[in-house]
């Protein structure tokens, strides 16, 4: 009986729990101070045997918290993308601020429910008050509600479920919905989560700055409609993942207006650069969005796993979510209830990173480091088009932009792709930063995407260098 009593218990003493967590934060401060000098692209040598080697069996027996931790920060954690470092220029960067980790170490620790109000009245309005925060940055009305997602495809999915239920109704299959060619992949996946299918998505053709041409747009609307279909919903991307292009999001909104359409804007890279009101003009139009999708693990550099959500119409929001059962409390209007305005029931507690993280640096300082990122991408974006060969193809609207070589001896469309493709590469290979590309119609193209709070002048002024360096490299060697 001791002996089951003894395996069964799973608990720790006070000072067992200061020692592990005490090791673990040694172990992650030293992680965060060597960033620096970790190669960005990680260390791939050999990760497929790895891989291969690390699967076992479940384990019986416990091991010691050491014998876990070590192989973890010494030979795991490195063999992966450095998105954490200063030179990680790849994608689209967060970072994972500190405050936003204590936050989580808080809340798995603590292990309050924050699926409906009632479970933790204070916890949830702590979460209310941050999503009011951004609602209001976004110049939101104060009807408005959202909620934290996992990312931007669960916003997108929630976002489209919600202007299907209002505007199509139980008449899902004659509902047609428009993207630009260049919007996110996760807005077709979503669409056919929510039972919007392939065929009924539309892709806009871009103009040359790769943003959606409106005029297309209405030609294909027309169309639609003169096939006896239904035209419901409308996307803006506020920075596209290949080249950071900002659809003219004002003139889609007359659109939408004027043909009854959901408009939603894509706001998963762009959409925090909202919060810094001289930056406002480049995203004209997002304050009339009938919904927005931001990710804080991009724009407010916090970690993986924080999207948002933003309704114009709170109230269509909670008509899609709100249900009750005899076993839970009775739904209440006054305070803001989660599990009212999206899919989750039992769900983490994803508003103490976002409202700790706010409340401890305050909006004018993330305002700076917002603006700092755009000062950053635009003097880089300048400088590399200096680079002989480099042809600057989408220039910085936000903080990405993207780029190809040509040269005499590139005097082929295959031979720059292949080209720019072996720039990235390069770059990367050295290990201080990590630049990928992108497949835009038959072009490849190079991007850098300054959005970690870790990246500084001293970064950029690296990457301008090392691409210089490759460029006249890779341009000596051609034959």
């Amino acid at each position: 009986m001791n002996d089951h009593s003894d395996r069964a218990n799973l608990d720790f003493t006070p000072a067992q729990m200061q020692a592990m967590g005490e090791n673990v934060l040694r172990r992650v401060t030293s992680h965060l101070a060597a960033l620096p000098d970790l190669p960005s692209g990680g260390d791939y040598a050999g990760i497929e045997e790895l891989c291969r080697a690390m699967r076992e069996a479940p384990p019986e027996a416990g091991a010691p918290l050491d014998t876990l931790l070590d192989p973890l920060f010494s030979e795991w954690i490195p063999r992966s993308f450095g998105t954490s470092g200063p030179g990680y220029l790849a994608y689209i960067p967060g970072g994972g601020v500190y405050t936003a980790a204590l936050a989580d170490f808080i809340s798995n620790a603590t292990n309050r429910y924050t699926g409906v109000w009632k479970g933790a009245p204070a916890l949830v309005q702590l979460e209310a008050n941050a999503l009011d925060w951004l609602r209001e940055w976004m110049q939101f009305p104060e009807t408005a509600r959202g909620l934290f997602t996992t990312g931007g495809s669960m916003a997108m999915f929630n976002a489209i479920a919600c202007a299907r239920e209002k505007l199509l109704g139980a008449d899902i299959r004659r509902g047609t919905l428009y993207v630009s060619s260049q919007a996110h992949h996760s807005i077709t996946k979503a669409a056919k989560l929510a039972g919007i299918a392939h065929d009924r998505v539309r892709e806009i053709d871009v103009d040359g700055d790769y943003r959606m041409r409106v005029d297309a747009l209405e030609r294909t609307l027309a169309d639609d409609r003169a096939a006896g279909l239904n035209p419901f919903m409308v996307f803006s991307t506020a920075g596209t993942t290949n080249t950071g292009a900002v659809d003219p999001i004002d003139a889609v909104a007359d659109i939408a207006a004027r043909e009854g359409l959901w408009h939603h804007v894509d706001g998963a890279y762009g959409g925090c650069f909202h919060m810094v009101p001289e930056l406002r003009p480049l995203l004209r139009g997002l304050p009339r969005a009938d919904s927005l999708t931001l990710d804080p693990h991009k724009g407010l550099f916090l970690p993986y796993g924080t999207g948002m959500l933003l309704v114009r119409d709170g109230e269509a929001l909670r008509l899609l979510h709100s249900s009750t059962a005899g076993y839970l409390p009775d739904n209440q209007t006054e305070f803001y209830d989660p599990a009212q305005y999206g899919p989750d029931l039992s769900r983490g507690f994803p508003g103490l990173r976002v409202w700790l993280t706010l409340k401890f640096y305050g909006a004018a300082r993330y305002r700076a480091a917002l603006a700092e990122k755009r000062e950053l991408a635009v003097w880089a974006a300048q400088e590399i088009a200096k680079i002989p060969g480099i042809v600057m193809d989408a220039p910085p609207q936000l903080s990405l932009f993207a780029f190809h070589i040509e040269g005499a001896q590139l005097d082929t469309l295959a031979a720059q792709n292949a080209a720019t493709r072996t720039l990235m590469e390069r770059v990367t290979a050295r290990g201080k930063l990590m630049l990928t590309g992108a497949q835009v119609g038959d072009r490849f193209l190079g991007r850098v995407c300054v959005l970690s709070f870790r990246t500084r002048r001293v970064d950029m002024e690296t990457c301008v260098q090392q691409l210089a360096e490759e460029a006249a490299a890779l341009q000596s060697t051609r034959p």
